[in-house]
């Protein structure tokens, strides 16, 4: 409830009084249990963060044994996962409140970030070991990924213009082809 006034208000035009009356409390109840809006705002986005994050298992469940098409299916389910309207509500407020709270935008980065990054990895590892690709640092590889893959769709999307499903798809396969033409061993 918290995080729906935030999101559709702003950190600035939100009130403690309006939250209240939202979730049926006095405002007295609402400070007993946070001690300013600050610290409201920091607990319902470090929730909504819990709950739009696609866990390690999900993602495993779209890697398949062609690395072309797992890291398609990942980069579509995390355009999909980053593009809901809560996540894009989300990715707004974090950026324009970012210089007020780093730690949140950080946060939101590596806790939803961290499993995609984390089974990238594993893949990116396990291609390389095998001599398809050449990953020598996975981590920045998987940033950089999402970065390129994900990045530009997401993009779009947050700023408020429309990315229908086949050209986000591809987006996300010219963003894959053009990653592995880098990483390939030549």
């Amino acid at each position: 409830m918290a995080l729906d006034i935030f999101l559709e208000r702003g950190f600035e035009q939100a009130t403690m009084e309006e939250i209240a009356t939202c979730v049926g409390m006095s405002k007295r109840t609402v400070y007993a249990y946070y001690e300013d809006k600050a610290a409201l705002f920091k607990a319902a986005v470090r929730r909504a963060i819990e709950l739009y994050t696609v866990p390690r298992e999900a993602i495993e469940a779209v890697v398949t044994d062609d690395l072309e098409e797992s890291l398609v299916a990942i980069g579509r389910q995390r355009v999909a996962n980053m593009t809901t309207p809560v996540a894009t509500k989300l990715q707004r407020i974090l950026g324009t409140q970012s210089f007020r709270f780093p730690e949140l935008f950080n946060e939101s980065f590596e806790k939803g970030a961290g499993p995609v990054i984390d089974v990238l990895c594993g893949l990116f590892e396990r291609y390389s070991a095998s001599g398809e690709i050449t990953v020598t640092d996975p981590t920045r590889a998987a940033t950089s990924f999402l970065s390129l893959v994900v990045g530009g769709p997401t993009r779009i999307i947050v700023s408020g213009n429309v990315l229908d499903v086949a050209e986000a798809e591809q987006r996300i396969r010219f963003a894959v082809a053009l990653f592995l033409n880098g990483v390939r061993r030549r």
